[in-house]
């Protein structure tokens, strides 16, 4: 897939970008991997810090300047893309997506990174909606190969994040996109994408999340944080559910001198809880700037969350506006009507009732106990929950007693999941409520099967992992569901 619709055909930039690439794949190379399943096997053998149990955040396990020798070995393609960069804790997916569908939705060609993923490994690098495909993914792999060795050699292997962040920057200039939206893995400051020079930068909620690797306190994380801030690039935040928060992103801003505005402060942002007959419970928002009026939007996710990220979406959109971008606030409008996201509050069965969403840490699981509150009716709620042992696991069993009628506890197949016996303990600890484990999936929801009625609901939360496994189970968890 080639991008044509370039509505910023008249942008020298791009200009520039089409004569880069133009002779992109006319190079004869000896492949190195003949099939698919071979390249994805030496990728997944690299060093992977998101499946590590224990993980050192430092300049030796997270180096921009080995980032930046992998990306001179295949050209720098980094440079010869337009990019906006996406950081936080909470919401950078649903953000990132939101104001991607509204650039579609403008006739832009639009590359999405994202991460992790909760099905296949493509759902991280996607172009207007479709994923790479397995042919392009290998002829990637094929072309970055060379490079990989030569540092391999010097025992200065890159690292699975940043191979995936390396690869989606080829393909993102290979295809000539017009813009591409990359949001940060882990951090900000060491993250392999801070290497981006960008046209905007957008940072979500931030909260505690990664402590053992970002920090303790949320002003050691936020700093984390804003380190993508950098010199004169735009920034555009929220109101923080912590000042301190704010207060460091605000401080960095101002050192590097970054133009920073904050939706709800800066840029008029309001939100609404409401219910219809057409639409059911849903958020309305308004955002107003002196180039945009957005009144009464619907946001297409549920949840007061979903909202505030909205309105971050929208209040970059205005930003680019700002530095020439032609979008038309109606047809930013229908964008946001075809936003959908995996895993997110999504409904994968309806007898029983099962929700899954890959909340994952304190704020994220207090955010969807609220959202399912507001928008989905039930008697009572059974949770089957699990966890990695790098995130605030007391803080989200504290939250999990809000909404939870009853609780399953199961381990994920990621190997930095905590055993259900020691959530289950520490559940107890913390709220003094009776809960159960199970080995797997199917055992879980067959115990909250055995519990439920049909005004009952099963949400299955606390992970990406955990949420893929669910997904993925379901077709085999089905059949038994409906015999019984």
């Amino acid at each position: 897939m080639i991008c044509m619709n370039m509505a910023t055909a008249n942008k020298t930039t791009k200009k520039t970008t089409k004569a880069r690439n133009s002779k992109v794949g006319k190079v004869k190379r000896k492949n190195a991997f003949r099939s698919y399943d071979k390249a994805m096997s030496y990728i997944f053998g690299m060093t992977d810090y998101e499946r590590q149990r224990v993980l050192r955040y430092n300049t030796t396990a997270f180096d921009l300047s080995r980032m930046e020798r992998l990306l001179k070995g295949v050209s720098n393609p980094h440079k010869k893309i337009e990019t906006i960069h996406i950081a936080g804790t909470k919401g950078k997916g649903s953000t990132a997506t939101m104001l991607a569908k509204m650039l579609e939705a403008n006739d832009y060609c639009v590359g999405l990174y994202t991460s992790p993923h909760v099905m296949t490994l493509h759902e991280r690098i996607v172009i207007n909606g479709e994923m790479i495909t397995e042919k392009e993914m290998l002829g990637l792999v094929n072309r970055i190969h060379g490079t990989l060795e030569k540092m391999g050699k010097k025992d200065d292997s890159p690292t699975f994040f940043e191979i995936m962040t390396a690869l989606s920057f080829m393909y993102f200039a290979d295809k000539q996109v017009d813009l591409a939206i990359i949001e940060t893995g882990l951090g900000g400051r060491l993250d392999s994408t801070n290497v981006l020079e960008p046209a905007l930068i957008g940072i979500t909620s931030i909260s505690i999340d990664h402590q053992n690797v970002l920090g303790k306190t949320i002003d050691k994380i936020a700093k984390e944080k804003a380190g993508v801030i950098k010199k004169g690039i735009p920034v555009v935040t929220v109101v923080q559910d912590d000042p301190i928060a704010l207060r460091a992103i605000q401080q960095h801003a101002t050192t590097v001198k970054a133009p920073l505005s904050i939706t709800g402060k800066d840029i008029d942002f309001s939100y609404r809880f409401e219910s219809s007959r057409e639409h059911g419970p849903h958020t309305r928002i308004c955002v107003t700037t002196p180039t945009s009026r957005f009144e009464h939007l619907r946001v297409p996710l549920p949840g007061e969350h979903q909202a505030i990220n909205c309105g971050l979406a929208l209040a970059m959109l205005d930003k680019l506006k700002a530095q020439g971008y032609e979008l038309d606030d109606e047809k930013s409008k229908d964008g946001l009507l075809n936003v959908s996201m995996t895993g997110r509050m999504e409904i994968i069965s309806g007898d029983p009732r099962i929700i899954v969403d890959t909340a994952h840490n304190a704020a994220s699981v207090k955010a969807l106990i609220q959202a399912i509150g507001q928008h989905v009716p039930y008697d009572s709620m059974i949770v089957i929950f699990g966890c990695n042992a790098d995130k605030d696991v007391d803080g989200m069993l504290n939250q999990l007693q809000y909404g939870a009628d009853k609780v399953i506890f199961i381990r994920s197949n990621s190997p930095k999941a905590v055993m259900p016996h020691e959530l289950a303990e520490r559940y107890t600890e913390i709220c003094g409520k009776m809960c159960q484990t199970a080995i797997n999936i199917r055992e879980a929801v067959r115990i909250a099967k055995s519990a439920v009625s049909k005004e009952d609901l099963i949400c299955i939360t606390g992970s990406f992992y955990l949420v893929g496994q669910a997904k993925e189970q379901l077709q085999m968890i089905r059949p038994e569901m409906q015999s019984s």
